[in-house]
């Protein structure tokens, strides 16, 4: 086998250390709660909704006070000091000069708040003028993947799969709604009751949408996908038990050999993650341009352009949509063309480059199983209007598409790959596929946990000829039938 791909090695911890990590998550599943690694949250972690304990009045109106005072002492900050000078310092003389204030402040009003509180509340001020408000030591908490807001009141974060309430503590629907304005407008971007729904990319890389009054009814609706800086290896995922060493080379050889590829899967599954990971093994040589909403794709390759889709002005006029830059795209010399998210009349225009020299392209698309993305692709190429027959849409997508990689996120929170289909081209006018790999579910145990196992259907995929003409062999043993290790 090629060194290029035996070099996807399975990094299996010790018993030990498997021990420690079950230890501590099966006691994190009896507190049921969620911490966030911030001094500003201490004793302040909210168990989910349905087992948590009131508060005592004490300990509210005390909460509350120190809330008002922050809004207050932010009021004074903003009408007593020349902000541009402020926010043109560095972070640290910045605080040092806010801290001051706080100080004197906080005298004057006469607070009975202690160093800590003190410093406390200096921490919210700065997040407020230099960052995201309450948000900031969410974002930096590298364990939460989603953050949801229903309300400035409703809060809730993912955490390993789960999600979880927390309490991030908005001082009432006008705070939430000036965050929400400084994220978009900080990428060029608006939000009113003229354009209440708002999807865009962080300054960091995140994923963010908003749907503000009158069509958030109970208030602002975020979601925010984060950006994560830790590149997954393809050798990561099978370490994190969402796919085998024999699939991932399996996969890994078939991109580099130009076979494209379909991710399919619902939301939050890890497409996006699954494509990153296998981009790595196409060859560094080639051209690769990605076409997104929200550009999140984190390619591994030095030749990459990156295109991001625009919303229309205040006068409805100038919004690109992907189809027009799939268009353009191809007037770019590309090798390959990524497209993030195939969900509309742009599929028509990526089908025809992977059928015209673009072969090894990429997408992913939202569906429950491999079939199902082919019954997505054939509704969307109906979108665009064209005078086809049924037989010549399922003729095109048979031609260009060769994989479809399943992602399914289980209910204990894992993510599997599920199934790895093959397009095998077309009987009468029926799309043939035949499955090589899958994930069988087989029960779940005390804890809530899935179990199951991957294995073979014992079919050898058809590129496999092509992949020995290259040089890359593969075991026989990873296409016999049974349970793979």
């Amino acid at each position: 086998m090629s060194s290029r791909f035996s070099a996807i090695k399975q990094r299996a911890e010790s018993p030990e250390a498997q021990a420690e990590v079950i230890k501590a998550k099966a006691e994190a599943a009896d507190k049921n709660v969620v911490t966030i690694p911030s001094k500003r949250f201490e004793g302040g972690v909210m168990p989910v909704a349905a087992k948590s304990k009131p508060a005592a009045s004490g300990e509210v109106a005390t909460n509350d006070r120190v809330l008002d005072a922050r809004v207050r002492i932010h009021r004074m900050l903003i009408d007593e000091i020349n902000l541009v000078a402020l926010e043109k310092l560095p972070k640290d003389e910045m605080r040092k000069q806010i801290s001051d204030f706080v100080n004197e402040k906080a005298k004057e009003e006469r607070l009975a708040l202690n160093v800590a509180e003190l410093d406390d509340l200096v921490d919210d001020i700065v997040d407020e003028m230099v960052g995201l408000g309450p948000l900031e030591p969410i974002l930096q908490d590298p364990e939460v993947s989603d953050i949801l807001i229903n309300g400035h009141h409703n809060c809730f974060v993912e955490k390993g799969g789960k999600l979880r309430q927390i309490h991030i503590p908005f001082k009432d629907e006008a705070h939430l709604l000036r965050i929400i304005n400084k994220i978009v407008a900080a990428v060029g971007r608006r939000v009113d009751e003229s354009q209440p729904l708002v999807d865009a990319r962080m300054l960091d890389g995140s994923r963010f949408n908003a749907a503000i009054r009158p069509v958030g009814v109970d208030g602002p609706l975020v979601s925010i996908r984060k950006f994560s800086k830790n590149k997954l290896a393809l050798h990561k995922l099978i370490d994190f038990g969402a796919i085998t060493q024999p699939m991932a080379e399996v996969l890994a050889a078939a991109v580099h050999a130009r076979k494209t590829t379909i991710i399919s899967g619902g939301t939050g599954t890890g497409k996006t993650t699954m494509l990153n990971a296998l981009s790595a093994f196409i060859p560094e040589d080639e051209r690769m341009i990605t076409i997104e909403d929200a550009a999140e794709l984190q390619l591994q390759q030095p030749h990459v352009a990156r295109m991001e889709t625009r919303p229309p002005n205040v006068e409805g006029h100038g919004e690109l949509k992907q189809r027009d830059l799939v268009k353009n795209a191809l007037r770019m010399r590309p090798d390959r063309v990524i497209l993030g998210e195939c969900r509309g009349e742009e599929a028509f225009d990526m089908l025809q480059a992977m059928n015209t020299g673009h072969e090894g392209s990429m997408a992913t698309i939202h569906a429950n199983t491999p079939r199902d993305a082919i019954s997505r692709l054939e509704q969307m190429l109906g979108m665009t209007g064209m005078p086809m027959t049924v037989q010549s849409i399922r003729s095109q997508i048979a031609s260009a598409i060769h994989l479809i990689v399943q992602l399914t996120r289980l209910s204990d929170g894992k993510r599997k790959v599920t199934s790895v289909a093959e397009v095998t081209g077309m009987e009468g006018d029926i799309i043939q596929m035949q499955e090589i790999f899958r994930y069988v579910r087989t029960g779940m145990d005390g804890a809530g946990n899935i179990e199951g196992h991957f294995e073979a259907t014992g079919i050898r995929p058809r590129f496999l000829e092509e992949l020995n003409a290259m040089g890359i062999e593969f075991p026989g043993s990873y296409f016999e039938p049974g349970v793979q290790e």
